[in-house]
């Protein structure tokens, strides 16, 4: 089928209906077939990330990030507590990390997927497993038309059972994106703001209805694992605290669409959380577009500063923040300014 003809372009390529179509199996390369089959089944698909150099990437990347890190807290306490270390948006300072968001291959290779241009927007790097309950990251980051949006990670190192391995959940990218009135919830109400937490006990009992077992990556250096927007995923428990588990995780979206924060939206009632994104290849502040046209950008500031109003309506205090957030204190930045230009879009709480 011609993509001009495509009678869904609000929908994924490798979500779409007209897969087989959109696909032809005559006229498309084996490899993209493979990885958007994949997709399209098990919402997920495993590739060699391609970049010849990656072995040395990655090590540079363990060199110059590493220090950052306060390994000695999460062996001795961070572990326990499940907490993550990670540095978000390396990318900024890093050159090694940016290469590899925005690998030319892998963003042309996304684009023919999805069916519209990709484009990354943040960057995380973990030197140790996230340990992070499964979830979906359609309540993080979300695009109207919905799904266009996917990560991929990369492995760092070699990853096995003790040292942290992805879960996922394959096939659960079909299910319904369930939002805040799924759950009856008015997630902008809240005094506090609302972090996934809200949304784990409706996710175990889905996982635990449709039946799924739980699959498990243990990844080789240089393996790099694509999922769709609403694949169910998580990290393992890292079994030995003493070992690393470095990777790098990027999000994509894709062009012309609008960006936003369910977790911190009710779109019923005119609260809408939008993002205000820069593309990460290009440099370029990228903008909410829906039905072809941009949003206003007034109506895009309008939407974001009542959403910080209401977040700092009781009272911001610095050190619950930095409490709440070891790794925005170990990097020693002022609270109020990390929370204002990071903190309340990534959802962190505030106490």
């Amino acid at each position: 089928m011609d993509a001009s003809n495509n009678p869904l372009p609000g929908v994924p390529c490798v979500e779409s209906p007209f897969f087989d179509q959109l696909f032809d199996p005559a006229t498309t390369e084996a490899e993209t077939l493979r990885i958007a089959r994949d997709l399209h089944e098990q919402g997920f698909a495993v590739l060699d990330f391609p970049d010849p150099e990656i072995d040395g990437l990655a090590e540079a990347i363990k060199r110059d990030l590493g220090p950052s890190f306060d390994f000695d807290f999460w062996q001795s306490e961070g572990h326990r507590q499940g907490i993550s270390l990670r540095a978000q948006d390396a990318w900024r300072k890093n050159e090694n990390v940016r290469r590899v968001a925005c690998n030319p291959q892998l963003l042309d290779l996304l684009s023919r997927l999805y069916g519209r241009r990709a484009w990354p927007f943040q960057t995380l790097n973990f030197p140790v497993g996230t340990q992070q309950h499964f979830h979906s990251d359609s309540v993080h980051f979300s695009s109207l038309p919905e799904r266009f949006m996917c990560g991929v990670w990369v492995a760092l190192e070699d990853i096995d059972d003790d040292n942290g391995p992805l879960v996922y959940y394959p096939g659960s990218h079909r299910w319904p994106i369930y939002a805040a009135e799924h759950i009856g919830r008015r997630l902008t109400a809240s005094p506090e703001r609302p972090t996934q937490a809200v949304f784990e006990p409706m996710w175990r009992a889905l996982v635990e209805a449709h039946g799924i077992p739980p699959k498990y990556f243990h990844a080789r250096k240089g393996q790099a694992l694509i999922w769709s927007a609403n694949l169910m995923h998580g990290g393992a428990r890292q079994s030995d605290p003493h070992r690393t588990r470095w990777s790098q995780v990027t999000h994509y979206f894709f062009d012309d669409c609008a960006y936003y924060t369910p977790l911190h939206s009710d779109p019923t009632l005119a609260r809408i959380e939008f993002r205000r994104l820069t593309d990460i290849s290009t440099g370029r502040a990228m903008p909410n577009r829906y039905a072809g046209e941009d949003i206003p950008q007034s109506h895009v500031d309008a939407s974001i500063n009542v959403v910080l109003i209401e977040a700092l309506a009781g009272g911001f205090d610095p050190a619950a923040y930095l409490l709440a957030n070891p790794d925005v204190a170990q990097a020693g930045v002022n609270a109020a300014e990390h929370f204002l230009r990071y903190g309340f879009r990534e959802g962190r709480r505030l106490k």
